[in-house]
C-alpha cells in the first residue's frame, strides 16, 4: 500500500483535488487572500475533495502563499480531514534539509494529512532567484540529487547518521514530483513517485509525459504502480456568459504576466479584446487550452473529454475567479459533476 492516500488500483469514482495561487484580488490585501483560501479550504473539505495545494511563487503581487509552508500550517490547522500541500515546492530555491524540517514540523502537528509536491522551476523571475540566495547555474541540474537527499530525511535514522531532519525523521512524508514537460515524468518513473502535470497552464507535453512516467515507472516503498494527477482550470456558473466573464480574470493575469507587468489579481471585464491584442489572446488560447469554461453541462463535458484524454488518476482544479462566491460555486459544480461522471462511467 502506499503511503499518502496515494490510492493502488484504478477506480471510477476518481479523486478530485484543489490547486489555489491564494490570488490576491485588486482592491483587496494579501490578508484577504490568505482568509479566503482557509475558507475555501473548508469548503473543498465539506464537499468531498481529496487534497488542497498552495503553490510557491515570490515577487508576485498576486499571490499570497510565497510562504508556502507556513500558508500550509494555515490551512491545514483550520481543516480537519482534507490532505494540505505544496503544488509545489520549488526545491532549487531551498536546502533539502530546511524543506525536510519544514514539512517534518508539518506532519507532526497534522497526522496523514500533508503532501509534499517538488518542482524544479524558480517560480520567479531571475532577478528575484538571485534574491533568494539560488545558485542560479547549479542549483536547477542539482535537483534530482536534491530530491533524493530530502526523501532520505524522512527516512528512519540510519547509525551513524550525522544529519538528521527534527522533526521529519522517519514520518515518511509523501513526496510528488510536479513537472510540465518530459524532465520530471523521466524522474517521477525513475524515483517510484506520484506525478503531477501542469496541463492548467503548460499543456503542451501532457500526453506524452504521461505516456513516458508510465512506460518507464520503477515501484519504490512509496508507490507501487504508476499515479498520474492531471491539473485543469474551471470555471462553472449558471450561464457561459457569466463564466467566460470570469474568465477573464485569468486570461488578463496571464497576458500582465507575459507584458512583464505581474500585479494582483485583475477584476473581470466585459470585453477582453479591449485590453489584449489578437497575438496575447492567441497565446491565451494554446496556454489555457485546458480551461474548461462555461455552463455544468459544458464543464461536465469538458472534464469528460479532458479524463480520457489523460486516464488520470486524480484530477486536480483550479479555480481562478475574482470573486470568492463564485469560486466556491464552481468548486459545488465540480463536486456534483464528479458524482455525474463516475454513474456515467
Amino acid at each position: 500500500m502506499a503511503i499518502g492516500e496515494v490510492p493502488g488500483p484504478r477506480t471510477r469514482a476518481i479523486p478530485f483535488s484543489v490547486l489555489d495561487l491564494s490570488p490576491i484580488p485588486a482592491g483587496l490585501t494579501a490578508a484577504d487572500a490568505l482568509r479566503n483560501s482557509l475558507d475555501l479550504a473548508r469548503q473543498a473539505e465539506r464537499l468531498g475533495y481529496c487534497r488542497y495545494w498552495l503553490a510557491e511563487h515570490h515577487n508576485m503581487p498576486g499571490i499570497a502563499s510565497a510562504a508556502t509552508a507556513v500558508v500550509i500550517a494555515h490551512v491545514a490547522g483550520g481543516t480537519k480531514t482534507i490532505r494540505v500541500g505544496s503544488g509545489g515546492i520549488m526545491l532549487p530555491n531551498h536546502a533539502p534539509l530546511v524543506i525536510a524540517e519544514q514539512f517534518g514540523t508539518l506532519a507532526s502537528l497534522f497526522p496523514g494529512r500533508i503532501d509534499l509536491g517538488l518542482g524544479r522551476a524558480p517560480g520567479t523571475d531571475g532577478l528575484t532567484a538571485r534574491a533568494l540566495r539560488r545558485d542560479l547555474m547549479a542549483n536547477a541540474d542539482n535537483f534530482p540529487n536534491d530530491v533524493i537527499e530530502l526523501k532520505g530525511y524522512f527516512q528512519p535514522v540510519q547509525p551513524g547518521q550525522k544529519v538528521r531532519a527534527v522533526p521529519g525523521a522517519g514520518l515518511e512524508v509523501p513526496i510528488w514530483i510536479l513537472g510540465s514537460s518530459l524532465y520530471g515524468a523521466q524522474l517521477a518513473a525513475i524515483l517510484g513517485l506520484p506525478y503531477a502535470f501542469a496541463s492548467h497552464f503548460a499543456p503542451d507535453a501532457l500526453e506524452q509525459a504521461i505516456q513516458v512516467y508510465r512506460e518507464r515507472f520503477e515501484p519504490s516503498d512509496q508507490l507501487e504502480r504508476p499515479y498520474v494527477m492531471a491539473a485543469c482550470n474551471v470555471i462553472a456558473a449558471p450561464s457561459e456568459a457569466e463564466a467566460r466573464f470570469h474568465f477573464t480574470s485569468q486570461q488578463q493575469a496571464f497576458v500582465n504576466l507575459r507584458r512583464g507587468m505581474p500585479g494582483p489579481f485583475p477584476r473581470p471585464v466585459e470585453d477582453l479584446e479591449s485590453v489584449t491584442t489578437p497575438i496575447e489572446r492567441e497565446s491565451l488560447r494554446r496556454t489555457l487550452k485546458y480551461a474548461y469554461v462555461g455552463t455544468p453541462e459544458q464543464v461536465r463535458q469538458g472534464l469528460k473529454d479532458f479524463m480520457h484524454l489523460t486516464g488520470a488518476d486524480e484530477l486536480m482544479v483550479g479555480a481562478p475567479i475574482y470573486d470568492h462566491a463564485a469560486r466556491v460555486r464552481t468548486l459545488e459544480i465540480v463536486a456534483g459533476l464528479r458524482q455525474e461522471l463516475a454513474a456515467a462511467a
